[in-house]
């Protein structure tokens, strides 16, 4: 039995908000996860950067004020994976949003052109 897709954001976020919307006018169902409330365990973040192949250092919000508060441009080029991972479990807001996790795929931020092939 397939899972629900999962979609994890911050719905301050107009990125996310953007993602939600084109989820909705797709027809695309989801479970809605705020990051915020419910942080992504070291477990979930373990397995989707092994699933996603994306580096774990792609997974952080470079953006976001707590990433530049900690000068994590800098530490990061440094830091042993499994020290990464457990950083981005400490707060939700550190991980980059929003998240997609289908049975097949998933999506790290929202590029239009790389969410279409879910339809």
């Amino acid at each position: 039995m397939p899972q629900k897709n999962l979609f994890i954001c911050y719905p301050k976020c107009t990125t996310c908000q953007k993602a939600q919307k084109w989820l909705d006018d797709n027809g695309i169902a989801y479970e809605l996860r705020n990051i915020k409330e419910q942080n992504p365990t070291i477990d979930e973040l373990t397995r989707w950067a092994k699933k996603s192949k994306i580096p774990v250092r792609k997974l952080f919000n470079t953006s976001g004020l707590l990433y530049k508060s900690l000068s994590l441009k800098d530490k990061l080029a440094n830091m042993p994976e499994e020290e990464q991972l457990s950083l981005l479990a400490t707060d939700g807001m550190l991980v980059k949003r929003p998240l997609l996790i289908t049975d097949t795929t998933i999506l790290v931020g929202f590029k239009e052109a790389d969410w279409q092939q879910l339809k």
